[in-house]
């Protein structure tokens, strides 16, 4: 197929803007950065605590904001700690001199989502967060604020993912309806397509022993958040069982991992992306890590069977969910052209045919 004007950059594309000098870095890149269709980000040496989340406005660089909201900077170099409820703007290793054609946006990779991590970028002169608009051309910046566990990052980590995309690329009903039809995007007889996008539901049911999910415990030991396998989930993580009533109770504020019913497959000339947070099916927050490569859940690359794992956070009052119940919307997207590798195909993907997973951290 050839490659289109317009949609999602994939691998090769993101390696040329590097070439091109689009794309700017402090050291090189890791070897397994890029993704099929995202750019792994990097922190930079130093963290500010600031005092609150800010944007910096159409007038006004991050750095400005820094000098006056700044409380103290934090050398990652050896690794530090990042503490719960506190807000940190790091700035990032790669800066962006983007073509007038070609906008980005960000999101949490899916570990990080899994930990509670509240990450967003920030652009100078932003009035968005995780948006970056056609033709940006300046330094990058990640505000984190880790919301249950405390954890350990240094210079290098990578919490955060950014997709490059020219023109339009998101994909309408019909187009949608008509790729399900030959592709079966979730594996459903007959997905809800609206409001752009194809819902996702819960499942309660739990596996054969009856799990549902996880919630957050609090007042943990730190997780560092480059390494695997390295902490027993029980001292992080309290199991959800079903009461044969298959619905749940969120309690405010709380934080659950839950998984979707349905399985979810991105074709390889596609890549999708889950609405994190839709007012319309009730007062809770979905999936801070929103983005889902081509080859995601896809039979040849070894995902046939891949579920949708759910990073679910209610908001001010208690909410019962029940199984079944549309908990957010899958919004594909063209890719200009088929990555040179697939989610799952030999990158070491952590999260390739999964059911409910806690993020690679911890131990099975």
């Amino acid at each position: 197929m050839m490659a289109r004007e317009t949609g999602i950059l994939a691998d090769r594309a993101i390696s040329a803007l590097f070439e091109t000098g689009r794309l700017q870095s402090e050291r090189e890149l890791d070897r397994d950065q890029i993704q099929p269709a995202s750019l792994d980000l990097r922190l930079g040496a130093k963290a500010f605590r600031v005092r609150a989340s800010f944007m910096p406005g159409p007038s006004h660089l991050v750095s400005d904001k820094l000098d006056r909201l700044s409380l103290h900077v934090i050398d990652l170099s050896d690794g530090a700690v990042l503490e719960t409820g506190c807000v940190y703007v790091v700035p990032l290793m790669e800066r962006l001199d983007l073509p007038a054609d070609m906008s980005a946006s960000a999101n949490p990779k899916s570990s990080t989502g899994r930990l509670d991590i509240f990450t967003r970028v920030i652009t100078d002169y932003a009035q968005e967060f995780d948006k970056i608009p056609s033709g940006y051309s300046g330094p990058l910046y990640l505000e984190i604020s880790p919301r249950t566990f405390p954890i350990v990052v240094r210079r290098g980590s990578r919490l955060s993912q950014i997709r490059f995309r020219v023109g339009h690329s998101v994909l309408g009903e019909p187009d949608l309806l008509k790729l399900h039809a030959t592709e079966t995007l979730v594996a459903s007889k007959q997905p809800n397509v609206s409001g752009g996008g194809i819902a996702l539901s819960i499942d309660l049911t739990g596996d054969e022993e009856g799990l549902i999910g996880y919630r957050g415990k609090h007042h943990t030991a730190v997780v560092d958040v480059d390494k695997k396998a390295q902490h027993d989930i029980f001292d992080f993580w309290e199991p959800l069982y079903s009461r044969g009533r298959n619905e749940l109770i969120l309690d405010p504020d709380e934080f659950y991992i839950l998984v979707s019913r349905e399985a979810v497959h991105v074709p390889p000339h596609y890549a999708a992306e889950m609405t994190p947070f839709d007012p319309l099916v009730g007062e809770f927050r979905v999936h801070y890590a929103g983005f889902f490569d081509p080859g995601f859940g896809h039979a040849p690359a070894g995902g046939r069977g891949s579920r949708a794992v759910l990073e679910v956070r209610s908001h001010e009052v208690p909410f019962i969910l029940e199984d079944g119940q549309i908990v957010g919307r899958l919004i594909y997207e063209h890719m200009q052209e088929q990555p040179s590798s697939l989610y799952g195909s030999g990158l070491g993907s952590n999260y390739q045919a999964q059911g409910l997973k806690l993020s690679k951290h911890f131990r099975i």
